[in-house]
């Protein structure tokens, strides 16, 4: 769309009421285009200068307060999460910040069902939030709002003292994800993208059996996130004033790349022994969300049917520096079943998710047959991930939090700040998972181009190391 145009059909929308005034979308480019040789890469020449925050290790927080930013769907499910943790004496909401005031009241309700103690409130303007960023108030700040804020939340949050834990995608330009590397150096704070897909029961199941040698010499990955959004989209209620939507009218790439790509690069070992190096990235056609918007009831969606930027499916190619190869997709257009595909391929094994399904390979009997149902069960008991099995008992309390796994991402956070340990994903693991969107559209707009991908961790992802997730803390 013209943007003129575009800002008309905002205001209609009132898409603009939520979004910060110093920040903009791209327009399908990212904010700096990566090239090596640019000015980028001298601020990629700063990473490690203050320290790596690869291990990062801070002394234990008895009871970590948590300063909850943004009460909306995503955050109100994650006080659920953090209900136990603060029963147990681990946790403590002290704050709650949201634009909406109603919001902000269901908040305070659902906290005092379990917490006797009642948290600061910040409201009434864009950024109230900024007043619980204060040490004095809380030690975890966690950010549930749209995307826009994500990056100038967790910077500010550090900035101010306080450890961070965002929603994804943490950033969605290049230039995002290198000022928070270099924030949290320098800040010696934990930043932490919240990816719940690396504690689902199944993919902590196939990385236990990838660490136990079932699958050989890993070779191949195909991972997505396709989810059919288009009636929440265009929701005003489900995303506030349809935030959502304003990404897909500006927007052409992966935009959503880390439900499938974070398990898939822990289980290749992505920045503890290999590296993503570089993509290709293709968008096909666009038809299902412009149809859906031209057959809304709302007059204002109809007019902006014909500006949809973002094709329906969006396919990324990946290359690792040990040859390893990534298939990685996005669709939230098209009406199908939810699949993050989930397929891994190795030398002694293979699985393919939705429906989960395994091959072993036993050699020269050359079975062309998946497991059965009783012999993936067998699987599936034998390597159970330990994580999950300590923690089934809770986990079975928790399911509301799609199917468990919110609870044990928010579980390993806090209780790796109480223990004073290092988290299981740092700062480097969410900028790269979301640099790869940003390089995705750069790829798109320059006719599926080849884009390097730029190292962020100062060349520490060279050090071999088992995934931290598999501690026993």
């Amino acid at each position: 769309m013209k943007r003129r145009k575009f800002i008309r059909a905002g205001g209609l929308l009132g898409l603009g009421a939520i979004l910060p005034s110093n920040r903009a979308l791209g327009s399908g480019r990212t904010e700096a285009s990566w090239e090596a040789g640019s000015d980028l890469s001298a601020h990629i020449g700063k990473i490690g200068i203050d320290g790596s925050a690869f291990d990062l290790k801070h002394e234990p927080i008895t009871k970590v307060r948590v300063a909850v930013v943004g009460v909306g769907n995503r955050g109100t499910s994650l006080i659920n999460m953090l209900e136990w943790l603060v029963k147990e004496g681990h946790a403590e909401i002290t704050a709650l910040s949201d634009v909406n005031g109603e919001k902000i009241s269901r908040a305070m309700e659902q906290v005092a069902g379990f917490q006797k103690t009642k948290p600061a409130i910040f409201t009434g303007s864009l950024n109230a939030w900024e007043a619980a960023c204060s040490p004095d108030i809380a030690d975890l700040l966690l950010i549930c709002t749209p995307w826009e804020w994500h990056t100038s939340m967790s910077l500010h949050g550090m900035r101010a003292g306080l450890h961070v834990a965002s929603e994804v995608p943490i950033a969605y330009t290049v230039n995002d994800s290198l000022e928070l590397v270099l924030t949290a150096e320098k800040m010696k704070r934990h930043c932490i993208m919240l990816e719940n897909c690396c504690y689902n029961e199944e993919e902590l199941w196939i990385l236990n059996m990838i660490e136990e040698g079932v699958f050989g010499t890993l070779t191949h990955a195909e991972c997505a996130y396709l989810h059919d959004l288009r009636v929440m989209m265009l929701d005003p209620t489900y995303y506030e004033d349809r935030w959502r939507l304003k990404h897909h009218l500006q927007r052409d790439g992966n935009l959503y790349t880390t439900h499938g790509l974070g398990p898939v690069c822990m289980y290749f070992d992505i920045l503890r022994g290999d590296t993503l190096t570089h993509l290709v990235s293709m968008s096909s056609k666009e038809a299902g969300l412009s149809e859906a918007m031209a057959a809304d009831g709302d007059e204002a969606i109809r007019a902006m049917a014909s500006g949809v930027a973002c094709g329906d499916v969006n396919t990324t190619l990946l290359k690792t520096a040990q040859g390893r190869s990534i298939m990685l997709q996005f669709d939230t257009h098209s009406g199908r079943p939810y699949s993050r595909l989930n397929k891994v391929i190795g030398s002694g094994a293979a699985h393919y998710g939705y429906p989960s399904k395994l091959y072993v390979d036993h050699g020269p009997s050359w079975s062309h047959h998946w497991l059965d149902d009783a012999e993936t069960a067998e699987m599936r008991d034998r390597y159970a991930h330990p994580l999950w099995t300590r923690l089934s008992e809770q986990v079975a309390q928790n399911r509301s939090g799609h199917g468990g796994m919110d609870f044990v991402m928010m579980y390993r956070l806090i209780r790796c700040l109480n223990l004073g340990e290092s988290l299981d994903l740092n700062v480097y693991d969410g900028a790269l998972w979301s640099l790869v969107g940003a390089l995705s559209e750069q790829s798109v707009t320059d006719g599926s181009a080849r884009v390097d991908i730029p190292d962020l961790t100062g060349g520490r992802w060279k050090e071999a190391r088992r995934h931290p997730v598999s501690r026993e803390l």
